[in-house]
């Protein structure tokens, strides 16, 4: 099965969400706080209704789930999934890291995920049965002969409550942990496809901020999963793994699996 329309579409969405976000950019907008405490603002607002519309108007039957409005139910088995600032904070920070996510689920599963960085231009699209591409070419994620040889990366550590955080300094310290990232939502495992990183590894993560993300990492070659190494789907539990080598997926596992 093809999604050629899904992908046009895709493409189009995150031009609208460029249109939306780029003109605040540095701007110095304010911020308010939502229910969980975290912040947004004005280009997260207005990117994810300038998304909407689109969807809305091209495939009306299909389910919209994004992060600043909520679900919007539908009736074709089919969901989209928006994060339209995936890394507020480095957003309001200045720092062009960030990116918009839109993926589309189909009975659970992410079938099509796109990643834009709409400052610096970038865009990493993934499809099932296809290459991902970077900005229209072929992209892969890179060998790793070893978990010590590894450059792992997540977005921070007060994302993980202290039994995750535990569990994820041990996987770290059997990594080449001098080389960790520290900071990049979106954007590290982005990185991770174009074979710059070999694992991220998060918590309490929600679909909008991992569903786009899934064939993105595995059109490139790697693989993403929870932490017990099972596929990530609609239901999953928000722990996420991305491999740039599948092959080390038993000692990531099992890293993550010993409690220090």
């Amino acid at each position: 099965m093809t999604f050629d329309a899904e992908i046009a579409l895709a493409q189009r969405l995150a031009d609208a969400a460029r249109a939306e976000i780029v003109p605040l950019f540095r701007t110095g907008i304010g911020s308010e706080r939502k229910e969980d405490r975290s912040p947004v603002t004005e280009a997260d607002r207005a990117a994810e209704v300038a998304m909407r519309r689109l969807i809305k108007a091209e495939f009306p039957r299909d389910a919209v789930h994004g992060e600043e409005f909520g679900a919007e139910p539908g009736t074709s088995g089919r969901t989209w999934v928006l994060d339209p600032v995936d890394g507020t904070t480095a957003f309001m920070a200045g720092r062009p890291i960030f990116g918009t996510l839109i993926a589309l689920v189909v009975e659970g599963w992410p079938v099509l995920g796109l990643i834009d960085q709409p400052v610096l231009q970038e865009r990493w699209l993934g499809a099932t049965g296809q290459p991902t591409t970077f900005n229209g070419k072929p992209v892969s994620t890179r060998a790793c002969r070893s978990l010590a040889d590894a450059a792992i990366a997540t977005t921070g550590p007060h994302y993980f409550d202290d039994h995750d955080g535990a569990h994820f300094m041990g996987l770290a310290a059997k990594t080449d942990h001098k080389r960790m990232v520290m900071g990049g939502d979106c954007y590290n495992y982005a990185m991770l496809a174009m074979g710059q990183l070999d694992i991220v590894c998060e918590a309490n993560l929600k679909l909008h901020d991992y569903a786009a993300l899934i064939p993105v990492v595995e059109g490139a070659g790697g693989m993403m999963c929870d932490w017990n190494g099972d596929p990530l789907h609609a239901a999953s539990d928000g722990r996420v793994l991305a491999l740039g080598d599948p092959a080390r997926l038993e000692d990531v596992v099992a890293a993550l699996a010993c409690n220090h």
